[in-house]
């Protein structure tokens, strides 16, 4: 599912190589069949923000929100474990549940980061997409929220990918706006655990 992958690309660190690859971006937003009509028109805002001005102005952006704290981090395991050893654990089942669907990471990729988990979706059916988003459905309400009330145009990822698991969108009308750094903001952690029953049953004993 390329849409995935398309997401992903979306929630990754700004280079002048994503940047160039908007458009391709944009033309599998707007043809998925699982973005809706109102999460492709917050999508496409972001893209255009993405390839507007220069690349330290996006950036700039991207750090200011998810290197800024907590609750916008977009490291789901951290959310539920901090920097335990238990996340680490954690991270050791998911990096096993990637090896077996092929996906192998670099030695700098976490594989909790959003990013790598929408890469692993993209490899996998509809079915396990939506159960393992499902699963940590409460991180990323957290973190859509903590991105609304900073009514970033990032929250349009969130919101898209809370549609897929089943679930309602943040309602921005009902979130406040925030002026304070995102570590005020971690009040939205979430509560459940991630990636409880993700696995298929025939990897959950191995990852």
């Amino acid at each position: 599912m390329l849409v995935f992958k398309a997401l992903s690309a979306l929630l990754s660190y700004p280079t002048e190589e994503m940047r160039q690859a908007l458009p391709e971006i944009a033309e599998e937003i707007r043809r998925s069949r699982l973005v809706g009509p109102r999460e492709r028109d917050g999508l496409l805002g972001l893209i255009a923000e993405i390839g507007q001005g220069d690349l330290f102005s996006a950036e700039e952006r991207y750090v200011d929100l998810f290197d800024r704290g907590r609750a916008l981090s977009l490291n789901l395991l951290e959310h539920v474990h901090g920097d335990s050893r238990d996340r680490g654990q954690a991270m050791v089942e998911l990096k096993r549940l990637y090896a077996s669907a092929g996906l192998e990471l670099s030695a700098r990729e976490l594989p909790d980061f959003l990013p790598v988990v929408l890469e692993y979706l993209s490899r996998r059916d509809l079915e396990e997409a939506r159960e393992l988003l499902a699963d940590c459905a409460a991180i990323l309400a957290g973190v859509a929220r903590s991105l609304v009330a900073r009514r970033s145009r990032y929250a349009a990822v969130l919101q898209d990918l809370l549609v897929v698991a089943g679930e309602k969108p943040i309602d921005v009308a009902k979130v406040p706006p925030v002026r304070e750094r995102a570590e005020a903001l971690d009040r939205n952690r979430a509560e459940r655990p991630a990636f409880s029953d993700a696995a298929p049953e025939g990897e959950r004993s191995g990852g």
